[in-house]
């Protein structure tokens, strides 16, 4: 069983260090909120892999039948990065020097920032096709193969995540707070230019790799 777990590590790593848009949102939420805000997104997103993970190997039928409605979802997530990416870059923040340079955010903004990784994950694409994948590549194995491989898998992405949380927040600390203003909206822009490619890419049934 130890290869099931190098075997998820591996596959972790791939998916953990591969640009997408994520990590643009992880470095938005994070340099412009503190750690906490960092956090919040990145356990929305782990939550949307482990659903996506559970189904796949649960009711893999189901998850495939959801792929035939691949254009719908890929505009339903193009317009999730849009927005997303637009409300960040018009957004006025105030970031404060206290408490460890943290900015004050509400509990109820930490919930909305915890959506916004669950919903940009799920309606993402390219995540639904790496999952259903992963599955069919060892459906043929047994359930503990399957499971120290997804856990293992997901165990790293989530650790990894909180790293780039980390870094984020360690670049947050010798930034001033126009810089962090400037990364943020160029984060909001990436993010928005994400979802104006997604929305291209389905418009134009553009096949390319990615998402």
């Amino acid at each position: 069983m130890f290869s099931a777990v190098l075997a998820g590590l591996a596959f972790g790593l791939f998916m953990a260090i591969s640009v997408g848009p994520t990590i643009f949102a992880i470095l938005k939420y994070s340099i412009s909120y503190g750690w906490r805000a960092g956090v919040s997104f990145v356990i929305g997103v782990s939550l949307s892999d482990s659903l996506y993970v559970a189904m796949a190997n649960l009711a893999s039928g189901w998850l495939s039948e959801l792929m035939s409605h691949e254009n719908t979802i890929g505009y339903i997530g193009a317009a999730i990065f849009i927005i997303i990416g637009l409300y960040g870059y018009f957004k006025k923040i105030k970031v404060t020097r206290n408490n460890r340079d943290m900015a004050k955010v509400s509990s109820k903004h930490y919930w909305k920032i915890f959506s916004s990784g669950f919903l940009m994950n799920t309606f993402n694409p390219g995540v639904i096709l790496t999952w259903i994948t992963s599955v069919a590549a060892i459906s043929g194995l047994t359930n503990a193969y399957r499971f120290l491989f997804f856990s293992s898998c997901l165990g790293l992405i989530l650790g990894l995540d909180f790293l780039k949380v980390f870094l984020a927040q360690r670049i947050r600390s010798r930034l001033t707070p126009r810089n962090i203003v400037y990364l943020n909206r160029i984060s909001a822009l990436c993010l928005t230019a994400i979802g104006v490619f997604l929305l291209i890419k389905f418009a134009f049934n553009i096949k390319v790799g990615g998402f």
